[in-house]
């Protein structure tokens, strides 16, 4: 991708610095792919996954789904945004429905750049202090979410407990095309028209742990947008268990900040 796309190492350490001074959170970010040390996990209250997703999916390598079952295991909180949240066909399909409700899946989920207003938010500690938006992002939509349900409404299957958070209703020009690959358009995506669909979606697990997925985060310079970065940012603390504060996470971010750290391309 060119420059300010896909800046998954910028946006997480960027993340890190607004997340600074948060009360009851202590945050470090690997990148390069994995933790060098996996002892590092011993006391995690979550994990979150930033990156290319897909068969270079960093869950996927090696032993690492292993390791990501034991610690789901023992109640840690799971999350992915954007690329994270797609694995291939047939591959940890099952674990990600129960980890984070839901996953990406290619040709049949859909990529378009839209910017959906979020008009309505729910009533949740995510949303704390976070004002209805609008953003242009390549939104990705219509998961394969647990239970198979459409994923705009709240959800309980046995103990587990799913909520949509950012909900918004792509036109028929946005679900019309074109996708940004495979450019499309699909005609199970046409076909339902008029349906809303979730972009940012939480779950309480039955082990306690929480997890979620985000399907924004491909352009870097969105972080500079308030809301959009209060939602994520209170998400993040949410999944680890930690309270968010009454009007959110607050942070400020400088147009200087956001040109740190980018990945040297081209």
């Amino acid at each position: 991708h060119p420059p300010m796309m896909h800046e998954f190492r910028a946006g997480s350490l960027l993340l890190e610095q607004c997340l600074q001074g948060v009360k009851g959170l202590k945050v470090e970010v690997h990148d390069m792919g994995w933790v060098d040390d996996e002892s590092t996990f011993r006391d995690a209250d979550a994990v979150v996954i930033y990156a290319d997703g897909g068969p270079k999916h960093p869950a996927l390598q090696g032993e690492h789904l292993k390791t990501l079952q034991k610690l789901i295991d023992r109640g840690v909180g799971f999350g992915c945004m954007h690329y994270g949240v797609e694995v291939p066909p047939g591959e940890a399909n099952e674990e990600f429905k129960s980890w984070i409700g839901g996953h990406y899946e290619h040709l049949y989920s859909c990529n378009p750049i839209w910017a959906p207003r979020f008009d309505k938010l729910p009533k949740h500690p995510v949303t704390n202090g976070v004002l209805p938006f609008s953003i242009s992002d390549e939104w990705y939509f219509n998961m394969r979410f647990v239970g198979g349900i459409a994923g705009n409404e709240p959800y309980q299957q046995g103990s587990m407990k799913f909520t949509p958070i950012l909900v918004a209703k792509p036109s028929d020009d946005v679900r019309d095309g074109p996708y940004v690959y495979p450019k499309g358009p699909y005609e199970h995506i046409i076909n339902n028209s008029g349906r809303d669909e979730a972009m940012l979606w939480v779950v309480e697990r039955p082990d306690g742990g929480r997890g979620f997925g985000f399907t924004g985060g491909h352009f870097h310079l969105n972080w500079a947008d308030a809301n959009f970065r209060k939602v994520v940012l209170n998400t993040l603390n949410w999944v680890a268990r930690n309270e968010v504060p009454k009007n959110g996470i607050e942070s400020s971010v400088t147009e200087a900040q956001l040109y740190l750290n980018l990945d040297k391309k081209g």
